[in-house]
């Protein structure tokens, strides 16, 4: 990769390892749009979610194939809101349970207390894992980046070779 990819690849890498949450975008059983969050861990390059069983996106990412997910930085570390620094993804849901996940509750315990996931392990919750298909890292204006985590590919877009 050439020193300006790497750098951009690197920030890229950071923004999505300090990030607790991310934002949801699912569809209902009538096709609406359904925007929520939810804290994640990633491991293994695909993410994963606890989220409660009487939650509207819990039904939504477990009948529908397709979901997309945006982690975005901090307003208030971001000097210019209209480009703000962002990775979306689309991806796979599946829910997976919680039995034999004990080393994805580990990373949740790392990332989000110990205390809290004992609390949160108590009640209705379940791990969905999403895996992502391809995304896009927006590192700001006319600085755009596709993200095929299948390939292990991260390729700068050309803005002037886009159709619109």
């Amino acid at each position: 990769m050439e020193k300006q990819l790497e750098l951009q690849f690197e920030n890229f890498e950071k923004l999505q390892s300090q990030c607790k949450t991310l934002m949801i975008s699912s569809m209902d059983d009538k096709g609406e749009p359904h925007v929520s969050y939810s804290p994640f861990i990633i491991h293994e390059g695909e993410f994963y979610i606890f989220i409660s069983k009487i939650a509207a996106h819990f039904q939504y990412l477990e009948n529908n194939k397709h979901v997309s997910i945006m982690i975005i930085a901090d307003e208030a570390t971001s000097p210019i809101l209209f480009a703000r620094e962002r990775i979306r993804y689309k991806c796979t849901p599946e829910l997976v349970g919680n039995m034999d996940k004990e080393h994805i509750f580990e990373k949740f315990v790392e990332n989000h207390g110990e205390q809290m996931i004992k609390v949160l392990r108590g009640i209705d919750l379940s791990l969905f894992k999403l895996t992502p298909i391809e995304g896009r890292y927006i590192a700001g204006f006319g600085q755009a980046f596709d993200i095929k985590p299948i390939e292990g590919t991260f390729i700068q877009i050309d803005p002037s070779k886009m159709n619109h």
